[in-house]
């Protein structure tokens, strides 16, 4: 965890640039040149999540002293894709927690999505986490689960909802993960409550690219001031024209500095 948080300041900046194995090809992400080009204008971030697949491809955006913190994106899933959608999707791991620590990763993200109409899938879904949180505490590795709720495309509601998102949080925390990642609920009250609640570091996502840079910073602003150790931006980000420029003024926002 000292590698990912900041020692001073005691939160962390993580970009997630691992959604092309849930989304295709994106702005940012297109081709391996430009992957390449935008992972290194990444460098002075806590941490960089990319698919297990493209650590070889991108292992010069990790090398040194001062480069990020490898997370590797651990899951498939089909929940959130615009091509071929499911009304509700599935997931699966990518690889082994010990296929990840030979690859140098300093952590490891799944999914944990709650809520199933089938509760047999749920229980499963439950499962599957538990094991990795036992494995990865039995490996040293540190573990991250996003928290999410299954029901999001059929009620989108509940994308926002501070009750479920909370208690999806809580179970993943007690379920054993060391870093907790999960949706802006809405309102500083809300993260507030969630963060005070959730026994884990709480970061919060950018979700997608917002019309404006301003409506980005605001939303990460809030995030910290309600009490989120650090925030899990992607498009807001690697989609910027100026990339690292981005990345300086999120850094000020996290580490207040």
């Amino acid at each position: 965890m000292g590698r990912i948080f900041d020692e001073k300041s005691g939160n962390t900046l993580v970009v997630a640039y691992s959604h092309g194995v849930i989304m295709g090809a994106l702005s940012g992400m297109r081709g391996l040149e430009e992957m390449e080009r935008v992972t290194l204008a990444l460098a002075d971030v806590d941490a960089l999540m990319i698919a297990p697949g493209m650590v070889t491809r991108l292992e010069e955006a990790f090398i040194g002293k001062r480069r990020p913190s490898l997370f590797i994106h651990f899951d498939y899933q089909s929940y959130v894709r615009k091509v071929l959608p499911y009304p509700v999707g599935a997931t699966v791991e990518l690889g082994s927690v010990e296929a990840a620590m030979v690859a140098g990763a300093d952590a490891v993200m799944t999914y944990q999505y709650i809520g199933h109409e089938d509760q047999e899938i749920e229980k499963l879904e439950i499962e599957r986490n538990a094991r990795i949180a036992r494995e990865c505490d039995r490996l040293g590795m540190v573990f991250m689960v996003e928290a999410l709720c299954a029901r999001e495309n059929t009620d989108p509601q509940v994308r926002h909802d501070a009750s479920v998102i909370g208690m999806s949080c809580r179970i993943a925390a007690e379920l054993g993960a060391d870093i907790i990642k999960s949706q802006y609920p809405g309102s500083l009250e809300a993260v507030a409550e969630i963060a005070e609640t959730c026994p884990a570091p709480l970061l919060l996502a950018g979700g997608p690219k917002l019309e404006t840079l301003e409506a980005a910073y605001d939303l990460a602003r809030k995030s910290m001031q309600a009490g989120a150790r650090g925030l899990v931006f992607g498009r807001n980000v690697f989609e910027a024209e100026d990339i690292a420029g981005e990345v300086q003024r999120y850094r000020q926002i996290v580490h207040q500095r």
